[in-house]
């Protein structure tokens, strides 16, 4: 008797390289949430100004220069953070997508911050994905970093540069 392929589903793609299309959904969900704290952040900073001076209640009005910077900074901040602590971000988690250096361990603090920077102001590096040899973004390219299906909380130390 032969050994069977793993079946179709999570369990079968474990451990590679994620493509375009899961990791745009992701993306999608992660500028989701960023806008969401963004917003939150407008209220509580409305709360405190109605609080210090008084009716009426107003969200603060920010020049463009300033709410964009702003955004971006939280952005960075989100996903620096997230893929410093867990290695995935909430649309990481909900494509069932890791991000890890290429050795399959967790990403340190300078490239976890290098990768959110270069995300956040080159999002079509993503479009790399489909001609990279190994599913790489242009990001990834440039904090050496990888991005794997990770269903099942992954195998630590498996050799992530070549999978695919």
């Amino acid at each position: 008797m032969t050994a069977s392929a793993p079946p179709p589903g999570p369990a079968a793609m474990q451990g590679r390289p994620a493509g375009l299309v899961s990791r745009a959904v992701a993306a999608v969900v992660d500028t989701g949430v960023v806008l969401g704290l963004g917003l939150v952040t407008l209220l509580a900073a409305g709360a405190l100004r109605f609080t210090v001076t008084g009716p009426p209640f107003a969200l603060p009005h920010l020049p463009p220069r300033v709410s964009s910077g702003c955004a971006a900074a939280l952005a960075v901040g989100y996903l620096a953070g997230s893929w410093l602590t867990a290695g995935r971000t909430v649309g990481g988690r909900l494509m069932g997508l890791r991000v890890a250096g290429r050795s399959g361990r967790p990403l340190g603090p300078g490239r976890a911050l290098l990768r959110a920077v270069l995300c956040v102001a080159f999002p079509w590096g993503l479009l790399w994905i489909p001609v990279s040899r190994y599913g790489r973004s242009l990001q990834d390219l440039v904090a050496a970093s990888t991005v794997v299906h990770d269903w099942y909380r992954g195998s630590p130390g498996r050799d992530l540069t070549r999978s695919g």
